[in-house]
């Protein structure tokens, strides 16, 4: 069975290369300096999933968000900030464990909603939310204009 951990220094490698694969466009090296930091911090969780063989297949991220996040009615507000799971390890309730223990981790700290997001463009993401229980709250596209 898949085991899931509280993130540590040993898994810094390991965290690094899942969050590039579900973020592949991003920098590596910003990616690992970015776990050293969380961990340095003690701020938000993050959970590793590890198969019998001890090879990393997914990681769950959560942060506290102070600021309004659209659709939730309290604040602060437990934030998934990101969800992996391994191509050959979908399908068989890693994410919903993952999820579960970002749960029972913001239930923990006293917050009453676990919010999250994902592109719009991206249905996998979103059924996955509906799926796990995530109601969607709303759609929205961004823009921004450079001033020069």
């Amino acid at each position: 069975m898949t085991s899931i951990a509280v993130v540590s220094t040993p898994d810094v490698d390991d965290l690094t290369a899942l969050r590039h694969a579900l973020w592949p466009h991003g920098n590596i090296a910003e990616y690992r300096a970015e776990v050293v930091a969380a961990l340095a911090s003690g701020k938000g969780l993050a959970l590793i999933a590890r198969d019998d063989h001890g090879r990393a297949v997914g990681f769950a991220e959560a942060s506290v968000r102070h600021d309004y996040v659209n659709g939730c009615d309290t604040t602060p507000v437990a934030f998934l900030e990101g969800i992996y799971v391994d191509p050959g390890h979908r399908r068989t309730g890693l994410a919903r464990r993952l999820v579960a223990a970002v749960e029972a981790w913001a239930r923990q700290q006293g917050y009453r909603e676990l919010a999250s997001d994902a592109a719009i463009d991206n249905s996998v993401s979103h059924a996955m939310h509906n799926a796990l229980g995530f109601v969607e709250t709303r759609r929205v596209v961004f823009f921004r204009k450079v001033l020069g």
